[in-house]
């Protein structure tokens, strides 16, 4: 019907090698195909359509194809208004042909679609997403004629859709959101210019499909073309004011994404990232109140970015999420949050660790019992921040620990795990050691964190340990300015019972140390203990470690601290067993000594007078110390017995405290650090033995045999050296 219709030579000259042929063909099909619509002969009108579609469109020969192409076109023109009804038959054929291998095929199917899309207008809004993929796929075409055919069609179908009242962005989005991984340049730059041109549409709300294509805009921010990381950028700031603008955001989706952005390892997208959380921390509200976490998340990072934008505006979110007090009903995750804050102690960035800090102490001020029920999931981490090379890490997590330790359990167990941590990491004690006590003694109050240390290190198994951590408990409490107030309450022990408790508590894992005892005995003024103490150290306490620790001892009596036992000698006859306890000390140590010389320097300025109130007594310029020790002055005076005019400790009781018993105390442990010292000396020597026997018997190995056959040894032969012949 249709070869009836069309004159044969019009069909030969459609399929001419020469566009002149195919496009005068072409004009005498619009014109039977307008008579027959103007005569509503539609199924003649069909009948050619199938024809071309067949016969031109559907051959192999490329010429064929090409007037097949714009033979629709013309059939489309003369249709006019009529054309809606054929459609279908007339689109499809051509949509086919931009995936046509020929490039000539590909342009004139963009013509042909360009003119029908000209003639139907809005008609063609029920192929729009056919046609958007077909033309997704031309923007990235190796011919530029055909890329730029298709941005003049991309262009009529943007202007069609825009006045169109048909076009249904919900089946759009689907689409979109499949091609917005590409990572073609042209094809990023025509689905950004499709998205911008979209969201100028007033009846199109691209805001509450943003969700859906928002990765994509992100991903473009890193895009090689400086071109298309604008666009992206100027789409995604338009966005970000209009859901300024918004009266209802769906945030929570799109803070997914962003907390994902903010970890790019491309620094522009980081920034805007980051820059979108700020806007939805400040416009969220409750709808990111579930997506906290993974915020604090993408946040703390950026805190230590290298870039001082990114640095900026995560601290200014930083502080804008923590001061939101949002409650565990309405579904603040504190559980969430704690694990986060957590795993971020272990970075290498001591501005995101400290951020960290002060989240967990924030998570406990506001949420105690929750943070609580998840001790045994961060302490260990919390102990482990204590050897941060950061101070200013290391002193926030002794608040940490502090703000934990308010109940006494926790505060037993905290001690108990530091002392642990001690142990097995001898150089967190040397590096952070004081640190870490001194802060305590601040957060805790010392007394108590003293008391604590001492009861669980008089239990101590590991013996050298014991004295080790004694010993710098000791240094610390004579040291420290943050101990002074217990350094006070400890000289009263013989006249305040508070005093006198602190001094039997300290007392008990003091004795693990001689030198530690001896510092404290002088310490609390109890003199006549002190000299006690010296007089029943044996050979085997006098030891190299010993001698070092009472070094640092007599340097200490020079400081300040000691100001008052320097000032007390100045009545020799009052305080004698001060006198006996540090000339005991000085016995004690080598004369070669600095430490031998500046104690004997000290007691020779030890005056002959004795200066008692407003009486002065002298003694007799010979052998003075010895008439010192029998010179003893009336006057009141505090002794460790508590009575007046007599010498110091001629009892052995006194406020309470049995120096007796502390002596037989003292006595026992130094007894077990010994048999401790001599089990390791023998130990050590067995396995030096054993080494040198194995040495010796894989020497004899390589060495000859002896000669058996040779003369017995006579019994003089055997003797020893010295030894007489019979």
């Amino acid at each position: 019907m249709a070869d009836a219709v069309i004159p044969a030579a019009v069909l030969r000259n459609l399929s001419d090698k020469l566009y002149e042929k195919r496009k005068n063909a072409a004009l005498e099909i619009e014109g039977i195909v307008k008579s027959l619509a103007a005569a509503g002969d539609h199924e003649k009108i069909s009948a050619v359509i199938n024809l071309l579609t067949t016969e031109f469109t559907g051959s192999p020969q490329a010429h064929h194809r090409k007037g097949g192409l714009i033979g629709l076109a013309a059939a489309t023109v003369g249709l006019t208004t009529e054309a809606a009804q054929h459609l279908e038959k007339i689109v499809k054929p051509v949509l086919n042909a931009f995936g046509d291998q020929d490039s000539r095929v590909r342009y004139y199917a963009c013509e042909a679609l360009y003119n029908i899309a000209k003639v139907v207008r809005g008609d063609f809004i029920v192929f729009f997403n056919e046609i958007f993929d077909a033309l997704c796929k031309l923007s990235a075409d190796s011919d530029p004629n055909v890329q730029s055919a298709a941005h003049l069609l991309d262009r009529l179908v943007k202007d069609i859709v825009t006045e169109s009242d048909q076009f249904s962005i919900e089946e759009f989005i689907p689409l979109l959101r499949d091609r917005m991984n590409v990572l073609n340049p042209f094809v990023r730059q025509f689905l950004v210019g499709w998205i911008t041109v979209l969201d100028s549409v007033p009846d199109i709300d691209m805001l509450g499909f943003l969700p859906d294509f928002l990765d994509g805009l992100f991903n473009m921010l890193s895009d090689s073309s400086h071109e298309i990381r604008q666009q992206a950028d100027s789409a995604l700031s338009e966005f970000l004011q209009e859901i300024k603008n918004s009266p209802s955001v769906d945030y929570g989706r799109m803070a997914e994404i962003l907390v994902q952005r903010a970890a790019s390892p491309d620094e522009f997208t980081r920034l805007t990232a980051i820059t979108w959380i700020n806007e939805f921390v400040k416009l969220g509200g409750d709808q990111l109140v579930p997506y906290y976490a993974d915020i604090l998340g993408a946040i703390l990072p950026c805190i230590s970015d290298k870039e001082e934008k990114i640095r900026v505006v995560a601290r200014e979110t930083n502080e804008e999420l923590r001061a939101i007090k949002a409650d565990p009903t309405a579904g603040f995750d504190v559980r969430a949050i704690l694990f986060i804050a957590k795993g971020q102690l272990s970075t290498e960035w001591e501005a995101t660790r400290i951020e960290a800090l002060h989240w967990i102490s924030t998570l406990l001020n506001r949420h105690r019992s929750e943070v609580l029920s998840f001790l045994n999931k961060i302490f260990d981490t919390l102990l482990k921040a204590l050897s941060d090379p950061s101070d200013e890490v290391v002193l926030l997590v002794l608040e940490v620990h502090a703000c934990i330790a308010k109940d006494p359990q926790h505060f037993h167990e905290l001690l108990v795990f530091l002392v642990y941590n001690f142990h097995i990491d001898h150089s967190l004690l040397e590096k952070r050691g004081a640190l870490i006590i001194r802060q305590l003694c601040v957060l805790l109050d010392a007394e108590r964190v003293y008391r604590e240390l001492s009861t669980i290190l008089e239990g101590e198994a590991d013996l050298d340990f014991a004295s080790i951590m004694v010993q710098a408990l000791n240094l610390i409490l004579l040291t420290s300015s943050e101990l002074a107030e217990l350094r006070d309450l400890l000289k009263q022990s013989l006249v305040n019972s508070a005093g006198k408790d602190l001094f039997v508590s300290l007392y008990a894992s003091w004795c693990h140390s001689p030198e530690a005892i001896i510092s404290l005995c002088l310490l609390a003024q109890t003199y006549q203990h002190a000299s006690t103490v010296i007089q029943s150290l044996v050979e085997e306490d006098i030891n190299v470690r010993f001698l070092v620790q009472l070094d640092k001892l007599i340097r200490l009596l020079e400081t300040p601290i000691f100001a008052y036992l320097r000032l007390q000698l100045l009545e020799p006859g009052r305080y004698t067993w001060l006198l006996k306890a540090l000339n005991g000390l000085l016995m004690l140590l080598p004369q070669q000594s600095a430490a031998f010389k500046i104690l004997r320097t000290r007691l020779k300025t030890v005056p002959s007078y004795s200066f008692s109130g407003d009486q002065v007594e002298r003694t007799s310029s010979g052998n003075t110390y010895s008439q010192i020790l029998h010179h003893i002055p009336s006057g009141s005076q505090i002794s460790e017995d508590g009575d007046v005019n007599q010498d110091v400790g001629t009892c052995n009781s006194h406020n309470g405290i049995n120096f007796t018993t502390r002596l037989h105390q003292f006595e026992q442990k130094q007894k077990q650090h010994r048999v401790h010292a001599k089990a390791q000396a023998k130990s050590r020597k067995i396995s030096t033995s054993s080494s040198k026997d194995v040495q010796g018997l894989e020497e004899s190995q390589h060495q000859p045999p002896l000669d058996s056959s040779g003369p017995p040894l006579s019994r003089s032969s055997r003797k020893g050296p010295g030894q007489l012949q019979l």
